[in-house]
């Protein structure tokens, strides 16, 4: 897996932050905490998580037209902050959120293939240190987070298993597999997609416990962020 790095709590405006770095992929990710909830979730005494995301203009090789220039946001931005919603309120405890929202802001600035599983990791160390916050303010009692989550990516390049691809690899995978799961080895998404040629089951279950030990250090580090905060 390349280098991961994550450095939390740089951006003093946010209820938690953290800069996630998997190799040349660089994402901010804020944590804030709105002391409300949608109109859809108000008196059921729970909160309620969400996320949103965008690649900044110079992310890329070739600059990017921002969202707001275009009028809407697209496709592909629009399923992955819903994947980082799911994947992080698959382990929060909403009754002991309580009625407040925490908004889970992910911006790419520089992407180098993996930018939805590092915004991921990036989201639930911003989201972990947002948490602390509302318990040192007497807000909460205890933590609503159950258990760590994390996302890597996986992928067949040549016929040979890769963690963590970069975008030289990435674009010429036969195979690329998005896997997040939980701290005690269960799956909250798992997306398949033969580019070349179809895979066997066989080569899935490969891919699976290649991915399920680079999540296991990346839960490590999420973990030391988090502590080193």
């Amino acid at each position: 897996m390349r280098p991961v790095r994550i450095t939390p709590g740089f951006v003093p405006t946010a209820h938690g932050s953290a800069l996630m770095e998997m190799g040349g992929t660089r994402v901010i990710c804020t944590a804030t905490v709105e002391e409300s909830v949608p109109g859809w979730r108000r008196g059921q005494g729970a909160g309620w998580v969400t996320a949103e995301y965008g690649m900044l203009p110079a992310s890329t090789s070739e600059r990017r037209t921002r969202d707001v220039t275009r009028g809407k946001l697209d496709g592909r931005s629009s399923e992955i902050q819903r994947l980082i919603g799911r994947s992080v309120r698959a382990v929060i405890d909403m009754e002991a959120l309580g009625e407040r929202t925490i908004w889970l802001d992910c911006d790419v600035l520089t992407a180098d293939a993996g930018t939805r599983c590092a915004s991921i990791c990036g989201a639930y160390v911003a989201l972990e240190l947002a948490v602390r916050g509302l318990i040192d303010q007497g807000k909460l009692q205890r933590s609503p987070v159950r258990q760590g989550v994390a996302a890597v990516s996986v992928a067949i390049v040549g016929g040979v298993p890769v963690l963590d691809p970069d975008y030289r690899e990435d674009v010429s995978a036969d195979a690329d597999v998005n896997i997040v799961m939980t701290a005690d080895g269960n799956l909250i998404e798992l997306q398949a997609t033969a580019e070349k040629v179809a895979f066997s089951r066989a080569a899935l279950d490969e891919l699976l416990d290649l991915a399920s030990a680079g999540i296991t250090d990346l839960l490590a580090a999420q973990a030391a962020a988090v502590a080193s905060a």
